[in-house]
């Protein structure tokens, strides 16, 4: 699979032919939480492992070892661009490169089932060929880098309720038609890992379930690769070898593997012949990778010096202009109020193991400043505060007691109170992963905090467990605890305690948290938050709504953050948090050139979307989403995004991520979004997007597995167009009344300057049966042309 990098099968086989029993099996555990065993007598060195399907972390969840943070995954499918997918994954494998690191943990290639899903903004699409072709294209640009892409989470990990242990059932030809189809197609395109996902599939939890690992994975696809578990995902020894698992991860003392894993084989309970495909397995995983001496290297790569520009161009050509009544691109306006909670508090990204530290996130003022200039007055009032935890306490109020330099001083003490490391961190959140110095029992967090204005300032501890606070003269203990049982969102939405003190323009005090750890996986996580003196919500509100009104253009920025989208958990509702929506009516009301930009990364609900001049889509648009924004909002990019899932009308028709008694029944059949809705339940249809000129569709014919599409930009500007076609035939579910396709068949992007006539040839999907009926447009709703295909 792949490029071969001049490996020697013969070569691998002699290695593995000097290790012990105990030496193969103890290559299929990690060393530790993100790296392998190296094996010095057959030149194996160690191979490193990170996430993620935003960027690459490295070993640390620390802003110390920043990351480009990419936009998410779906808004990368919103750019319907295989090419721009690949550049995508180069970028990503350059990354890895320059972190050391040889196996990336992306792409995630999951379905879109329900937009109730937690990771929705992880994965890419809900139609099967749009995410296959989308994750191929990406495995390819990554491991064109000599770094490992892992598709993940094989197989059936669409939610995220229970994802520790529900029953997916699927029937086998929903399950071939949809949910596997992602994944052949990117272990054909040459993926070098698959992760094996949490959860059961018809029964058998994925890490035990040999028909798909062993049957279908490596020996219909041909899987030449690694398949390695979810991080703690093996819970079994000889039923998990004996399925198709090759790696364990994370590296732990109670592993179900190691020394049990060298006793199954010789009570025979597993075969050695099937250690020794495992163990050549990683050889060739390290060869492929540059970790095996005498192997060739990958060829070099590192981050190039334009990687900010490429993540801003990323970030605009995924941008989608939902609705526009023609007040974008705007037009050098004098005044205007930039509003809303994601204006202040923008969402670059999701949350879980896809979220990375980047040395910095453009806002949205900020990059309406710098493409307006200094000659436009820029109002900015959040009008809400819709956000359930405290945004992180700002560097810049503090000073580490011990060196007086920006920052906050975090100690590590053992169990009687010895110091066993101390270090100045430039943020206030903490995740220990892995990270902690051995014997750690006990954190201290500590800063001087000076105030930059007078009033009640608000600080707090989120968490889980207990935590001594001390802030100037106030002090208790909190114990914090999680209702549910996923880690994951223990770090993503844990519980908060607040304190409020009235502090004086520039008065210093003194906030302390010290935190006792409980044993576990993951070390522990708690972030110091704080939000400056504020007008009450009410105040605010109407603050916002009165610089509307004295504007000339109102942009609203709402939107969900990362304790609302995120692994560990699923949505309960669409509708976007707190008085967003009352906000978004009250400025339409106050100003009829308001233009809505929602901040999401999976869809919310609208119910204003008639009453507004415009709506953006800018997705979780990563580090330089703020420049992206402003620069489709004056016209300077095209926003050439299209939706890759449906956004739907109302909560009245959606699919429920939620398990009943352990199971989730996908009842639904292969009928997932644009196959699931009717017409009176969608707001936006699947393939939707505007852009800033007009196109028309002038012919199109087919041949073999070709189709060719003649279209013309009738606008007044350079333009993008995404050509989409789509199939209907007897053999698949229509829509509704059976008036609209049933299928994407084929897509292609176009670029044409105004009055230009250009001919795209779309490739058609491989799968497609003769004969059948080709419709061909701007969406699954906007079809233009007709022709008979194979």
């Amino acid at each position: 699979m792949g490029p071969s990098l001049g490996i020697d099968e013969a070569d691998l086989r002699e290695r593995l032919e000097r290790l012990t029993l105990e030496e193969k099996v103890g290559l299929l555990t990690g060393a530790g939480f993100w790296t392998l065993r190296p094996i010095e007598k057959i030149g194996l060195r160690p191979v490193v492992m990170s996430d993620g399907p935003s960027g690459v972390r490295g070993t640390a969840w620390d802003e110390r070892e920043p990351s480009l943070l990419f936009p998410s995954p779906t808004s990368l499918a919103a750019t319907w661009d295989t090419g721009l997918a690949e550049r995508t994954g180069r970028l990503n494998g350059a990354q890895a490169r320059d972190k050391g690191v040889h196996v990336q943990l992306a792409p995630t290639i999951n379905l879109h089932r329900t937009p109730m899903g937690g990771r929705h903004f992880e994965n890419y699409s809900e139609d099967p060929l749009l995410t296959a072709q989308i994750g191929a294209a990406f495995v390819t640009g990554v491991q064109s880098a000599g770094v490992a892409a892992t598709v993940k989470h094989f197989v059936g990990n669409d939610s995220e309720t229970d994802r520790m242990s529900y029953d997916a059932r699927v029937d086998d030809a929903t399950l071939a038609a949809l949910y596997l189809r992602p994944f052949e197609e990117t272990v054909k395109a040459g993926a070098w890992a698959v992760m094996a996902a949490y959860n059961q599939v018809n029964g058998a939890t994925m890490t035990e379930n040999k028909p798909l690992l062993t049957g279908l994975l490596k020996e219909t696809w041909g899987f030449d690769g690694v398949v390695v578990s979810d991080w703690t995902a093996i819970r079994s020894t000889e039923e998990s070898a004996n399925a198709g698992m090759d790696l364990e991860m994370p590296g732990l003392p109670q592993s179900p593997w190691g020394v049990r894993l060298a006793a199954a084989v010789r009570d025979g309970k597993v075969a050695e012949e099937l250690i020794d495909d495992k163990v050549l397995r990683i050889l060739r995983l390290a060869a492929r990778v540059g970790a095996l001496d005498g192997v060739p290297a990958p060829a070099p790569a590192s981050t190039p010096d334009d990687a900010r520009d490429q993540l801003r161009e990323f970030a605009a050509r995924a941008c989608v202009l939902l609705a526009n009544d023609g007040v974008l691109p705007l037009d050098a306006p004098r005044k205007v109020a930039l509003l809303g909670p994601n204006a202040v508090r923008f969402s670059a990204q999701g949350g879980g193991s896809a979220h990375v530290s980047p040395v910095h996130v453009v806002t949205p003022y900020e990059g309406l400043r710098r493409v307006l200039g200094d000659g436009t007055e820029i109002d900015v009032h959040p009008g809400v505060f819709p956000h359930e935890r405290l945004a992180e306490l700002p560097v810049g109020m503090t000073a580490d007691p011990e060196t007086g330099e920006p920052g906050i001083r975090l100690d590590y003490l053992d169990d009687g109170g010895a110091l066993l490391h101390s270090e100045n961190r430039r943020a206030a959140h903490y995740v220990f992963f892995g990270s902690l110095p051995e014997r750690t029992k006990r954190i201290i967090a500590r800063a001087t905090v000076t105030a930059a204005e007078a009033g009640v300032h608000t600080f707090s501890v989120a968490g889980v467990g207990s935590y001594d606070l001390q802030i100037g003269d106030h002090a208790e203990t909190v114990a914090l605890s999680l209702a549910g049982g996923d880690l994951v969102e223990g770090l993503m939405r844990p519980p908060e305690h607040r304190v409020e003190i009235e502090l004086a323009a520039g008065q210093r005090v003194t906030v302390e948290v010290a935190h006792t750890l409980a044993h576990g996986l993951f070390g522990g996580s708690f972030t110091i938050g704080h939000h400056a003196p504020h007008l009450p919500e009410d105040e605010e509100f109407a603050a916002a709504v009165a610089a509307a009104r004295e504007a000339d253009v109102a942009v609203v920025v709402v939107g969900t953050n990362d304790g609302v989208e995120s692994e560990g958990f699923d949505r309960s509702t669409l509708a976007l948090p707190g008085r967003q929506d009352e906000l978004v009516s009250a400025v339409a009301a106050a100003n009829p050139r308001t233009v809505v930009v929602v901040n999401a990364g999976a869809p919310v609900l609208m119910p204003w979307r008639d009453e507004v001049a415009a709506v953006l889509w800018v997705w979780l648009p990563g580090q330089e989403g703020g420049d992206a924004l402003a620069d489709v909002l004056i016209g300077a990019a095209e926003p050439g995004g299209r939706l890759p899932t449906t956004f739907p009308a109302s909560e009245d028709n959606i699919l429920s991520p939620h398990p009943v008694d352990g199971v989730l029944a996908y009842i639904e059949g292969t009928a997932i979004g644009y196959r699931h809705y009717d017409s009176a339940d969608v707001a936006y249809p699947f393939g939707h997007g505007l852009g800033y000129t007009t196109w028309e569709y002038e012919s199109v014919s087919a041949s073999g597995r070709t189709a060719e599409v003649t279209v013309r930009n009738t606008g007044d500007r350079l333009g993008r167009e995404v050509v989409q076609c789509y199939v209907a035939d007897g053999s698949r579910r229509d829509v509704a009344d059976g008036s609209r396709p049933v299928g994407l068949a084929g897509f292609a992007v176009v670029d044409a300057g105004p009055g230009e006539r250009t001919t795209v040839r779309v490739p058609l999907d491989e799968r497609l049966s003769a004969p059948c009926r080709l419709r061909v447009g701007r969406s699954i709703t906007d079809l233009r042309l007709e022709v008979d295909s194979l």
